[in-house]
């Protein structure tokens, strides 16, 4: 304990206090250097903000090193300043390198800046996103299908970037699928990763479409290295089913007078008071939307998009 005590009493008081302080300021170029320390740690997060710290970081510490050259001369603090600018210098090229490894064609860009963006999503995950579907925009010719009923295997996950997609089923129509819409999210969602299944609906683009395709198999690797691209495609996923639901709740009628509303799978809403309420024989299948619930009538199938 004593060499201790003797140890910071040396530290603290083999020095001489301030006794009188310099009457004259430093240089500009110190003070020049402490402002952009001090902008510099004002950055954001993000590749960007990175860009923003190192850069001004860089010209601070370059400041000091000049600073130290011209007006104090003294090595030690050169040489400390200038090791600190060269590796701000080091990690802005660094950074700069990644961001332009991770930029995208102008669809994906678009892409990214309309849906996962707005999530907090960053670049290097949306990239492991696009890695994912090969970078490839598909296109689909107007009158041309997608799946047709009954025949199309379901084995992808696309979103709809540009035109506007026609569902129908048995030659009925049920609703539109626009940009930023799962394709078949529904089919996605009904079967398990091990599971086989074909599309029971028909889409056919309404125009000129452009689509992203995810294959199942590929998608399912990239949710099991990555736990959290898996929980953002569920909610995606699951958002995009509960619109497709609503857009077909008008569509769907129980005999004369009732509407059924697929908020409350247990009741109907009688739209004629002198109409006694009837009581469903079934609930609402659990499962894909476009499985036609029992008792349905004037609607030849329940959901698809």
């Amino acid at each position: 304990m004593g060499e201790n005590a003797s140890f910071w009493e040396s530290l603290i008081y083999a020095h001489p206090t301030c006794t009188t302080w310099k009457q004259e300021a430093e240089g500009s170029i110190y003070h020049l250097a402490s402002i952009l320390f001090v902008v510099g740690f004002m950055g954001g997060s993000g590749f960007f903000g990175l860009l923003y710290v190192f850069s001004l970081l860089g010209l601070g510490f370059l400041c000091s090193s000049v600073w130290a050259w011209l007006d104090v001369c003294a090595a030690d603090i050169f040489s400390w300043n200038f090791i600190l600018f060269a590796i701000c210098f080091v990690q802005f090229i660094y950074v700069t390198y990644q961001v332009r490894s991770v930029s995208f064609d102008r669809e994906f860009q678009e892409l990214y800046s309309a849906l996962f963006q707005p999530l907090g999503i960053s670049l290097t995950v949306y990239r492991k996103i696009v890695l994912c579907c090969d970078a490839e925009v598909v296109t689909l010719e107007k009158e041309h299908c997608y799946a047709m009923q009954g025949k199309t295997p379901i084995d992808k996950l696309s979103l709809l970037v540009s035109g506007r997609i026609r569902v129908t089923v048995d030659g009925e129509f049920l609703h539109y699928i626009f940009p930023l819409q799962f394709l078949d999210s529904p089919e996605w969602d009904s079967l398990r990763p091990t599971e086989e299944g074909i599309f029971q609906v028909t889409l056919t683009a309404e125009t000129d479409c452009r689509y992203v395709a995810w294959r199942r198999k590929k998608l399912y690797l990239l949710f099991a290295k990555h736990r959290f691209i898996s929980r953002l495609f569920s909610i995606l996923i699951g958002s995009d089913i509960a619109e497709k639901l609503y857009a077909l709740n008008d569509r769907v009628h129980v005999g004369k007078g009732f509407r059924y509303d697929i908020r409350l799978p247990n009741f109907y809403h009688v739209s004629l008071p002198e109409t006694p309420p009837v009581q469903p024989s079934h609930h609402l299948q659990r499962g894909s939307p476009r499985r036609q619930p029992t008792g349905v009538t004037n609607c030849s199938s329940f959901g698809a998009h």
